[in-house]
């Protein structure tokens, strides 16, 4: 029996696999044990996707943003897929979060800490384990990370290669971005360099090149007087996803030298989503163990009473940049649910960074069967989430955002007004509805002078 073994069947004791001793849920099941276990062998002795130093780079960040000191930008696609590990797809979601964030320095004043949901985002929770169409009965579609969307009992068997897959998919991405970032994409110097072809025709354009030639002139202003400022050459840019198929994570979860513990390697910045929360759950027993900063899904359900007892499982230590909590209420509930949260936190002294998803608690189904997201309720949650905190004595460190850099018609509202009928023109989504691009920019329009008014 190896070290690992023991370790975990001490009470109390963390080993990358005593998540196995707990009820894990939303996990597919495989036919085949010995397949998993040779593809998780395979996986585990593959290169770790992030580093060490950038985890704890970012915790230090996430740290910051705790004190008011930086604002979180987290955003991408709703389940990533493996056709879409494309130059365009993944430059454009890149640019998407630089033009959000380039909104949101220029307009809360303060730096921004930008998260992709992506290079990992492969998996997906499901309402129900099995399908049913026609009188045929197959497991649900789970991600790429798991199947295959096609209706077949091929597609739909859970496939322990896919796991193989998604990480070679994820090195591509991230391979990628780190080659954008390090080559200037990102430099402020350059804010050309991330129009998309929106902006000529976006009701927003004129507003947004107005800000792109006022940070111009001020960056020429200053290098005028102090020389070349080398900061604006490049930014820091981070990954997280919804770390749901414990298999994966537990075969790149990963000892460093000079660090102490064990570091989830596959993304910087993992979460635990609403369905998986449970304080006596596998999800929740992996992730006490690592020493990635991390997140949890807060919905309209949680009670103080459950809260309190996770944070202190999750972040016993209190320690700086830990701990996020995301909550996702819904406009119409979040005015209920959220304040007790606040208080309890508040009240108990707990450090934690608060921030708004105002994206899963407004879903809703057309007549037309699409699953879609009403902007004027995603900008409501948001609008009620700085009022709430506000009267809280609390701050709203971030927003979490499902966003693509494409031309999709997946959420009505929003500048161009997009009604149920648009859905049918580019709804591309293999699970939830995201923003399109210029909804994207236009919400981060809107926090910024959500912000301003209230300053």
């Amino acid at each position: 029996m190896n070290a690992d073994i023991q370790l975990s069947t001490v009470p109390n004791a963390w080993a990358p696999d005593s998540w196995q001793s707990r009820t894990a849920l939303q996990q597919p099941l495989y036919e085949n044990a010995a397949e998993l276990a040779q593809a998780t062998k395979h996986l585990a002795g593959l290169p770790p996707l992030v580093t060490s130093w950038e985890v704890l780079a970012l915790k230090q960040a996430l740290a910051e943003a705790q004190e008011g000191q930086r604002f979180l930008l987290q955003g991408g696609d709703c389940a990533e897929s493996f056709a879409d590990c494309t130059s365009p797809v993944i430059s454009n979601r890149l640019k998407v979060l630089l033009q959000m964030s380039l909104v949101l320095v220029h307009g809360l004043r303060m730096p921004v800490l930008r998260v992709g949901r992506f290079a990992g985002q492969y998996a997906k929770p499901r309402s129900t384990d099995m399908e049913t169409r026609d009188g045929v009965t197959l497991p649900s579609f789970r991600g790429d990370l798991v199947n295959s969307p096609e209706f077949t009992p091929a597609a739909r068997r859970a496939d322990p290669q896919r796991l193989i897959q998604a990480h070679a998919h994820s090195a591509l991405t991230m391979n990628f971005v780190r080659a954008l970032i390090d080559g200037g994409f990102a430099d402020l110097h350059h804010p050309e360099y991330w129009d998309l072809a929106w902006v000529e025709h976006s009701p927003l354009a004129a507003e947004y090149r107005r800000m792109v030639a006022g940070i111009g002139d001020s960056l020429r202003f200053m290098e005028t007087l102090a020389g070349p400022i080398a900061g604006f050459t490049r930014v820091d840019f981070f990954t997280s996803h919804e770390a749901l198929l414990l298999h994966y994570e537990e075969a790149l979860t990963r000892q460093v030298p000079r660090h102490q513990g064990w570091f989830n390697l596959s993304t910087h910045f993992p979460w635990i989503g609403m369905r998986t929360a449970a304080l006596d759950g596998a999800h929740v027993e992996y992730f006490r163990g690592i020493r990635n900063p991390i997140a949890v899904k807060v919905g309209p359900s949680v009670t103080p009473e459950q809260l309190l007892p996770l944070i202190d499982a999750l972040n016993p230590d209190d320690e700086p940049g830990r701990l996020t909590l995301i909550h996702r209420m819904g406009n119409a509930q979040i005015a209920k649910a959220l304040p007790p949260l606040l208080d309890a936190v508040k009240r108990a002294g707990r450090r934690v960074l608060w921030v708004a998803d105002p994206m899963h608690g407004n879903t809703e189904s057309t007549s037309n069967g699409y699953k879609t997201r009403r902007f004027d309720n995603i900008r409501g949650e948001l609008d009620q989430a700085f009022d709430i905190h506000a009267a809280a004595g609390t701050r709203l460190g971030g927003v979490h955002l499902e966003l693509t850099g494409e031309d999709v018609t997946e959420c009505m509202g929003g500048a161009r007004d997009l009604s149920e009928a648009d859905l049918d023109r580019a709804y591309k989504s293999m699970v939830d509805p995201r923003l399109n691009y210029e909804q994207s920019l236009e919400l981060a329009m809107l926090i910024v002078r959500k912000s301003q008014k209230g300053s």
